[in-house]
């Protein structure tokens, strides 16, 4: 059968709208049907079933640096690599960006938690007041559950890590890594200095977009905010949103960087394999392998040269305190014997804003689920890759300046995502559920909201003043970290937030959308009723409520100088008090920077792959 006589048949069948989440199964047989068996050549990095015992590398992590590292080092041909992934494959599912929101919580997440605060200071509107942290449990990894937006950061970021004693990491340094990966598919964009074409990661604009991003884009400009390539001279402005997208379908680190060398000898993939320890010679303090579960089996595998770590912000670390690196007492207190006593787990940041921001028009411009949940969109997805189902969510980002912004203007402190919907958009299915809101809240908040036209603005906090920490709840290796992320600790965070907050409700009153009848959704939180609408103390309360997180955590094992007795790789990414062990991924992030982070560890991975080699003499960084 072809797929258009499979959808005509479930055309035929289907008499009535059909929700999102029962079309997902049809979704699935249609693209394993048509698109990956007939007009995609690519197919999944190949699982080998039985390892060697040496490798000359071993990579922990398949995510946005591990599947680069890997794919970097097995370019020479001499080295054997093993990169190890406690996920399977992609899905089907997973290439559909509007379908993103339906892997958190799946097989594919982690689902992590955030530890409930005390006095409640953060994410007390969800249940238990905890914030979900889905984390990438897949080859892959976040690039795979993420809104696929491309944003690299402000240059001053990265001059800020170098002034900071990080020889080698300024923006001059790092942009010709950003440049090598890319694939810039937007002739307007490609031209530019500042980007590349011919990498391995696609980089695009969606097919399909709705009339409201425009309106978003317009509405910056009349605030004074260009319309202009965010990722190239200057960040601050507007623009539509830039995806790791390939013609409609995600584009994953493991799609971009491990299925086009899935057949090199030299780099042996192992799925579903979690590893539990790596193996440090107390003596020596020299890294010389990593235990592993896999098939319900405990194994081992030995690296004749490195280690290198690259299982993420809250993985990395958990690794590092279960093997003896770690803060001495800590490590004590679980029973760990120490092998090098260092702040693993300290310094995490993460770009934090208020959730549920929402306003109403008064035209079908906006994305809802009973409007494009049918079999058409999904034909026009399956059949020629475009349409709404290309959606990824995210329709444009803007980088604004609060009062208490750099003084240069040229740094920004807020970041702007504009979506063509809200938390009440799938009617809800879904949304609810992934942001774990309690029942009451979004009954009282959102659920009057069900048949409305909604738009929504996530401001977040670039640069939060506040860090958080990473800690073992347990010597086994299967129980998730303690994540404390210690929202909102300085009272600046809460000013830059608020003035951001007032920013985007500005956007609402714009010319660009009154044309629309754009006006903000005014029932409160339920426990900020007492509080007068739309003042900073209600802003405060609403954001200690709808505490937003867009899952960015970085810096736990952060990179510093010698001297720095906070930091724990050196500028090299080797880990400090043990030999032949490195961490590349978001973890050694000195400060957070300034936007979406998945195409900054993308680069650092490219860095860091460059580095080893040039350490073991195959090439040379001029």
């Amino acid at each position: 059968m072809s797929a258009l006589a499979l959808f005509s048949s479930i055309a035929a069948i289907t008499s009535s709208p059909v929700t999102l989440l029962s079309m997902i199964p049809l979704v699935a047989i249609g693209l394993n049907y048509y698109r990956y068996t007939n007009s995609d050549p690519e197919s999944h990095p190949i699982d080998v079933p039985v390892l060697r015992k040496h490798y000359d590398f071993i990579v922990v992590g398949s995510g946005s640096a591990g599947a680069v590292v890997a794919a970097r080092l097995s370019e020479i041909e001499n080295w054997n690599i093993l990169l190890l992934e406690a996920g399977g494959d992609e899905t089907e599912v997973s290439d559909v960006p509007a379908l993103a929101g339906f892997l958190q919580l799946s097989d594919l997440d982690w689902k992590y938690k955030t530890v409930p605060h005390p006095q409640r200071s953060y994410c007390a509107a969800m249940k238990n007041d905890q914030c979900n942290w889905p984390r990438g449990k897949v080859l892959g990894g976040c690039t795979v559950l993420n809104a696929m937006i491309y944003v690299r950061g402000n240059k001053r970021d990265y001059d800020y890590w170098e002034s900071l004693g990080n020889i080698g990491w300024g923006h001059k340094d790092v942009l010709p890594y950003f440049i090598k990966s890319e694939d810039q598919r937007n002739p307007y964009l490609a031209r530019s200095p500042y980007h590349g074409t011919g990498g391995y990661l696609t980089v695009q604009e969606a097919p399909w977009r709705t009339p409201l991003s425009v309106t978003f884009i317009n509405a910056l400009k009349e605030m004074g905010y260009e319309h202009h390539d965010i990722n190239g001279e200057e960040q601050v402005g507007a623009m539509f949103t830039q995806l790791n997208m390939r013609r409609g379908s995600r584009c994953s680190s493991s799609k971009a960087f491990l299925r086009p060398i899935r057949l090199r000898k030299n780099l042996h993939v192992a799925k579903f394999a979690h590893v539990t320890k790596i193996l440090i010679d107390p003596n020596t303090k020299r890294t010389y392998g990593v235990e592993f579960v896999r098939n319900n089996k405990r194994q081992v595998a030995y690296a004749t040269k490195e280690v290198v770590l690259s299982a993420g912000s809250l993985n990395s670390p958990q690794l590092m305190m279960l093997s003896g690196i770690g803060h001495a007492q800590h490590l004590q207190e679980m029973g760990v014997p120490v092998i090098s006593d260092l702040p693993v787990g300290d310094n995490m940041h993460d770009h934090i804003g208020l959730g549920g921001l929402t306003f109403l028009v008064n035209e079908p411009v906006t994305v809802k689920t009973s409007r494009f949940a049918n079999v058409p969109s999904f034909l026009e997805y399956v059949m020629h890759e475009k349409g709404p189902m290309t959606f990824p969510g995210i329709e444009g980002v803007a980088f604004v300046n609060t009062k208490y912004a750099d003084p240069s203007g040229l740094w920004p402190d807020v970041q702007f995502h504009f979506g063509p919907s809200s938390i009440n958009s799938d009617a809800g299915l879904h949304i609810r559920k992934i942001t774990n809101l309690k029942d009451n809240v979004y009954n009282t908040v959102y659920k009057p909201l069900e048949s409305a036209e909604t738009w929504t603005i996530l401001p977040l906090l670039l640069r939060p003043k506040s860090s958080g920490y990473v800690r073992l709840q347990s010597r086994n290796p299967f129980v998730q970290p303690r994540i404390e992320p210690n929202y909102f600790a300085f009272k600046e965070d809460i000013a830059v937030l608020t003035e951001g907050i007032k920013i985007a409700m500005n956007v609402s009153n714009t010319a660009a959308f009154q044309r629309f009848g754009s006006r903000p959704h005014t029932i409160p939180f339920p426990e900020c009723r007492h509080i007068q609408l739309f003042t900073d103390e209600y802003w405060e309360c609403a954001m200690r409520q709808f505490t937003f997180t867009i899952y960015h955590p970085t810096g736990t094992a952060k990179m510093g100088p010698n001297w720095d007795p906070t930091a724990v790789v050196d500028y090299r990414l080797r880990v400090y008090g043990v030999s032949g062990l490195r961490v590349i991924d978001a973890s050694i992030m000195p400060a957070i920077v300034s936007g979406n982070p998945s195409a900054p560890v993308m680069m650092i991975g490219e860095k860091g792959a460059d580095m080893i080699k040039e350490d073991w003499g195959v090439i040379k960084i001029h």
